[in-house]
């Protein structure tokens, strides 16, 4: 027999649905700021429609003067937080339907932002909801933070130490089940240099994304270059004072770069085979021997692994112009035992004598929760119970929300086993799992703040 949270659920399936479509299709992309919207104007609209959806299911709500929301319920000293956030990273190319279109085809629910973190977050609303309307007595109080700012610079969590007390213990439903216990530490470096160019590149815009399209303006002939860029595939134009050159490869997460093609690495490595000259050649080959096609920071001199993983790099944004290189952005993610320090000395390091500084730097420790712990346990039973698999936690590269609470880990929403499409194009959410995301979740917070 169903429990008395999967039939409330069930009898609000349609709506969960929708109400994440309404969310979907607002753009909800780091904008400029504006009054009461520190992330743009887009962002609030998302953050005022998920607070919206919040009081109608009966939650208390309260935005924290446009940076961050919550929704929240339940009693007790302690506090369970749930966290989530609505921003989104860029759409990217090769759609099959408009990334905020909130498309439904074949039993998925397409939209940049479906799965990394609308779907959940708004999972997470009605799973609450769920709950309360069960009856069953609370012991703590339950807090569903609703970040804005996550895919950038974490300004909302920060604004958020600043004015509210952090949960004691949470979970954020921003990675994957059966649960995260522990993420790598993050090292996010933007560099520049000054120099005279007869070249220019542009690649990348988000830095936590392994960059999809590149492309170069250089003083050759295009029939001269085209020879050199039919391998790659990179289409060569001509221009009144040389050609175009632009590449494609394909978007993923930067923690998992070996999903993706990077294209700015492409680039790199045709460039350095094209005949330039002066101190744009020596610069380009200077790059791509730091870089090379290296997922893994190989010719850096900086691979390692250990048991939460290897570390990875994603040579994410390249912005080079005729006065030199206005941003070079890279992004790492380091095993639990390697120093930030280290790391950031030696990529510096590296790029000094290009003439290269570092400008730019956010860099967050990983954490790590022990098997033994409450939330833990009863995470990892929660998801047994519902799907009879026993794997063990999992560590990851990616970064979630957890990092900012001592006794914090991620649970869910993706699946072992099936695509990850976090941050690509076609990003999509099946309307199963994000049913069954909402009934997960109820039962987590059943377990963890509820009596009976």
């Amino acid at each position: 027999m169903p429990s008395r949270t999967d039939q409330w659920l069930q009898n609000h399936r349609a709506a969960l649905t929708a109400s994440l479509q309404e969310i979907l299709c607002i753009p909800s992309i780091k904008g400029e700021p504006a009054p009461g919207a520190p992330f743009g104007k887009d962002v609030k609209r998302a953050l005022d429609a998920a607070l919206s959806l919040a009081g109608s299911l009966g939650l208390a709500t309260k935005n924290l003067e446009g940076y961050i929301g919550y929704a929240e319920c339940g009693q007790g000293k302690e506090q369970l937080g749930i966290l989530a956030h609505l921003d989104v990273v860029g759409t990217g190319a090769g759609w099959v339907y408009p990334p905020f279109s909130a498309t439904v085809a074949e039993g998925k629910l397409f939209g940049r932002g479906a799965m990394d973190d609308k779907g959940p977050a708004v999972a997470a609303l009605y799973a609450l909801a769920a709950v309360q309307a069960s009856g069953l007595p609370f012991t703590r109080r339950v807090r569903i933070l609703l970040g804005c700012d996550e895919e950038s610079g974490w300004g909302c969590m920060r604004h958020y130490a600043q004015v509210e007390r952090m949960p004691d213990l949470a979970f954020s439903p921003d990675a994957d089940y059966p649960l995260v216990s522990g993420e790598k530490h993050l090292c996010q470096l933007r560099f520049r240099g000054a120099f005279d160019s007869n070249i220019t590149i542009q690649s990348g815009d988000t830095i936590n994304i392994v960059p999809d399209f590149a492309v170069a303006e250089v003083p050759l002939d295009a029939a001269l270059a085209a020879p050199l860029c039919a391998p790659y595939q990179a289409a060569c134009t001509p221009l009144p004072s040389g050609c175009r050159i632009a590449i494609k490869g394909a978007s993923a997460h930067a923690s998992t770069p070996e999903l993706g093609e990077n294209a700015l690495q492409k680039l790199l490595e045709l460039l350095c085979k094209l005949p330039l000259t002066g101190k744009d050649a020596e610069m380009l080959a200077a790059l791509h021997g730091l870089f090379a096609r290296d997922l893994h920071g190989e010719s850096l001199g900086q691979s390692c692994e250990d048991a939460s993983g290897r570390l990875t790099q994603n040579v994410a944004i390249l912005s080079w112009g005729k006065q030199g290189i206005a941003e070079l952005a890279l992004d790492y993610r380091l095993p639990i035992s390697k120093d930030l320090e280290t790391l950031k000395e030696a990529v510096a390091g590296s790029l000094a004598p290009l003439g290269l500084t570092l400008f730019a730097q956010d860099c967050k420790p990983g954490y790590y929760v022990e098997p033994t712990s409450e939330l833990v346990r009863t995470l990892l039973g929660v998801y047994r119970a519902r799907t009879g698999d026993f794997s063990p936690p999992l560590t990851i590269g990616g970064g979630t929300y957890a990092r900012c609470i001592p006794n914090a880990v991620a649970f869910g929403c993706e699946r072992p086993g099936e695509p990850n499409n976090i941050h690509q194009a076609n990003e999509y959410i099946a309307l199963d799992a994000l049913f069954e995301d909402a009934c997960m979740m109820a039962d987590a917070i059943a377990a963890l703040a509820c009596e009976g």
